[in-house]
């Protein structure tokens, strides 16, 4: 066993981690059911297994209608025994020690890929992942620039990170990758802008990148007027996601929570149903959407006016250091000019070792007051740091707290419109018995008012479903705050 797992205990993926993990990721009001029941794992569409120092993937054979696997924070030396998840859609394999791309050839609706601070040090073995859109390999140990080529086969690949591997020290790495994946709307986490292939960088390359510069220009030419049309469009839903309340600003929750849902388009058919939903219910429910997506944008703006100005107090801290420095050095190379011509005109030995002694002194002293710049910059930055620090923890703190007591309204109001449907429900149940229904109900509907358990089993489902959607959105929207 590696030198590395002395201190780990290594886990296997087995029936009882498998089952805690379904258990912990239920809601709370099907939790104790799950436990006492049970839930068939070929249900099971997201499994989350994190920081349990899982060595092997193994055992989830079972799992045939998993879309999302998180397998990061663990231990994993290789990727293996994923090929019958053939729906995943979201694979997490970050933070582990995997050093070779494969395992992967039948994921192919596989849109989202992390492999992020890992040991890989080669882009292979993926070319069955046609359907990618965003993959992150950061913090790995690709250091051949030309490999980026590899992501060229996936057309629909439109986030990529690649920071902190080696190849992003080449002063071309930015517009290389650029230029040979044109369709990237996000870099290593910064929106792709004009600016970033702009013609004055083209011209600090030099000659020997003109055919990569031809490349870039011929991919403006074609797609200048796409980008006019839609740049609007797209950098609105960015500022969104940036604020982490992409689609709340409207009613897209809500009908979401009512798309696919069988059980929901046979209670509409309720007398009152529709007004219930309609007028009330949806009302109260955009409204909480849109006062948490205001929020979130103003609190965006509070962020992004935090991050700039840290960099602007980090750029004049800098300039400032450097034009000192320079001042410095400057002034010593004006002081000691005759002092070296003195040395080399000397006349005697000891007339020269004499100016040499004098000199060797004055590069001491510079050197003195170099190291006492450097030590002044090291702090103001570690200050700077840290006041940042604080900053963004308050402000991310303050946002998650007022998130969390903002977003529970929505699964309050669905809480209340379920109550009130049920009302519905069992009043309809009533008249149909006596035959005091005004209009005539469809087939499938009138086979629910047979049976007052099928008619409150259709409307529990149904509000499961929707409470699960509420719950997804939110868990999503903190997890990507703290992913953030």
């Amino acid at each position: 066993m590696s030198e590395l797992y002395k201190s780990i205990e290594p886990n296997v993926i087995d029936d009882e981690m498998v089952q805690k993990a379904i258990e912990e990721q239920c809601p709370e009001d099907i939790e104790k059911l799950v436990k006492r029941e049970g839930i068939p794992l070929k249900d099971v569409t997201e499994l989350q297994l994190s920081f349990r120092n899982i060595l092997q993937i193994d055992n989830l054979w079972q799992f045939e209608n998993l879309t999302k696997l998180q397998l990061d924070n663990n231990i994993l030396e290789k990727i293996e025994g994923l090929e019958s998840l053939v729906h995943l859609v979201w694979l997490d394999l970050s933070f582990n020690n995997i050093e070779v791309i494969e395992g992967l050839d039948t994921l192919v609706k596989l849109q989202d890929l992390s492999l992020y601070s890992n040991r890989i040090s080669k882009i292979e073995h993926m070319d069955t992942l046609q359907e990618l859109q965003i993959f992150s390999i950061g913090k790995n140990n690709l250091s051949t620039l030309e490999d980026v080529t590899y992501l060229r086969r996936f057309k629909n690949l439109h986030t990529l990170n690649l920071m902190g591997n080696p190849l992003c020290d080449s002063e071309r790495y930015m517009l290389f990758v650029v230029a040979h994946l044109p369709d990237l709307v996000y870099l290593d986490f910064k929106l792709v802008s004009d600016t970033t292939v702009s013609f004055s960088a083209f011209t600090a390359w030099g000659n020997e990148q003109w055919h990569l510069t031809e490349h870039l220009l011929c991919w403006y030419a074609s797609n200048i007027l796409a980008f006019r049309a839609g740049s609007l469009q797209k950098l609105g839903l960015q500022k969104h996601a940036a604020a982490f309340v992409e689609y709340l600003n409207g009613s897209f929750l809500f009908d979401s929570m009512y798309a696919d849902d069988a059980e929901a388009a046979k209670l509409a058919y309720l007398p009152g149903q529709n007004t219930l939903t309609d007028v009330t219910y949806r009302k109260e429910f955009v409204s909480v959407c849109e006062n948490l997506f205001n929020y979130g944008l103003k609190e965006h703006e509070k962020r992004e006016a935090e991050v700039s100005d840290f960099y602007e107090g980090l750029h004049q801290a800098l300039t400032a250091n450097q034009q000192e420095g320079r001042k410095i050095i400057l002034d010593f190379e004006n002081r000691n000019k005759a002092k070296l011509d003195e040395i080399h005109n000397a006349s005697s030995y000891d007339i020269a070792e004499s100016k040499q002694a004098d000199y060797k002194e004055d590069i001491f002293q510079l050197s003195e007051a170099l190291m006492t710049l450097e030590m002044q910059i090291a702090d103001q930055l570690e200050e700077l740091i840290e006041d940042f620090k604080r900053n963004i923890a308050v402000m991310v703190s303050t946002f998650v707290e007022n998130v969390k007591g903002i977003y529970p309204f929505c699964r309050d109001l669905e809480n209340l419109y379920h109550e009130k449907l049920l009302e519905i429900a069992i009043t309809t149940l009533e008249k149909s018995v006596k035959n005091e229904l005004e209009e005539a109900l469809p087939a499938d509907v009138q086979v629910l008012l047979g049976d007052k358990t099928a008619i409150v089993n259709a409307a529990n489902v149904s509000h499961g479903i929707r409470l699960r959607k509420i719950d997804k959105r939110g868990s999503d929207l903190l997890c990507n705050v703290y992913r953030w």
